[in-house]
């Protein structure tokens, strides 16, 4: 195993050590359910008085990995297993947990225990890995059906929810609700990254020279897209940057300087990856220099043809 495959690996079993932890600190003591198997587990837990919930998720996993290798492949199944069985262990060894739930506030729990699962999960995901469950079953029912595997997900949750409040009453079952909300957005906000940046088309006839003032002053690298006006059949050139978010406000003073009727659209971009952002970038004196020298041989080798 390589060392990009080992931090993967502790990737994954890390999130499943905050995912379950999440859940036997915040969710179990406090009569809240996690979504998927999880949560067909802790509702067996209590109706059997202790039944493992880590055992059963495990049990529970092995007809849809079964199901999995046989209608998505081998190599979707690898994945799966060992954040399955890890997802599983860890729900079993912080189950001791239970016994230090630091939170008796339902709405605190179930803010904190969706907050914490969602930053677990988002980890597994954000590794490539799965912890098994539903994503198998959507997965699957994706394949023959086309459906939005998130979609899936919700209504088997929906479903889990009722039996929630089946068993404890409408109001844990709206607690649990409020879990789930927020694990699965804080799910989406680490796999998609917290490192936001804006991204801004700009639309000129003075574009290049809007262009050189970002250059010069802010210092982002810029792309020129072709554009058509579609009223005029007039070529334009767009303007395209990604910045970060304290650099709108020195694009705008630039724009609104050489081009009042300039048109700006200023769009988020949830993770940005290359150079000047996740790769070291070109400061910007050796940027100009660059420039200059790249202008010097244009004008050197327009001088040859003309000759």
């Amino acid at each position: 195993m390589n060392g990009r495959h080992l931090l993967r690996a502790l990737g994954i079993v890390l999130g499943c050590l905050i995912s379950s932890s999440s859940i036997n600190l915040f969710l179990m003591p406090n009569h809240l359910l996690s979504g998927g198997l999880t949560g067909i587990g802790i509702i067996v837990y209590f109706m059997t008085g202790g039944l493992p919930v880590g055992a059963q998720v495990l049990v529970y996993n092995l007809p849809l990995l079964f199901a999995a290798f046989k209608t998505l492949g081998r190599e979707y199944i690898v994945d799966v297993i060992f954040g399955t069985v890890m997802f599983s262990v860890c729900l079993d060894a912080t189950h001791f947990l239970n016994d230090y739930a630091p939170v008796h506030d339902t709405m605190l729990a179930a803010v904190f225990g969706g907050v914490f699962n969602g930053i677990g999960y988002g980890i597994i995901f954000r590794m490539n890995g799965s912890s098994g469950g539903l994503d198998i079953v959507a997965a699957i029912i994706k394949k023959y059906y086309s459906l939005n595997m998130g979609g899936v997900i919700f209504a088997f949750n929906c479903v889990i929810m009722a039996a929630s409040a089946v068993m404890f009453g409408v109001v844990p079952a709206m607690y649990t609700l409020i879990s789930m909300f927020m694990s699965g957005t804080l799910t989406d906000k680490v796999v998609a990254g917290f490192n936001h940046r804006k991204v801004v088309i700009l639309i000129s006839d003075r574009t290049r020279v809007i262009a050189e003032g970002i250059l010069s002053e802010v210092g982002r690298g810029v792309t020129f897209l072709d554009g058509e006006g579609a009223f005029l059949h007039k070529k334009k050139q767009v303007l395209f940057v990604v910045v970060s978010l304290t650099q709108i406000a020195r694009i705008k003073d630039i724009a609104n300087a050489i081009d009042p009727q300039s048109l700006m659209i200023v769009m988020d971009a949830s993770e940005v990856m290359g150079r000047g952002f996740t790769l070291p970038g070109i400061r910007l004196e050796e940027m100009l220099r660059e420039r200059q020298e790249r202008m010097k041989e244009e004008r050197k080798k327009l001088g040859e043809e003309n000759d």
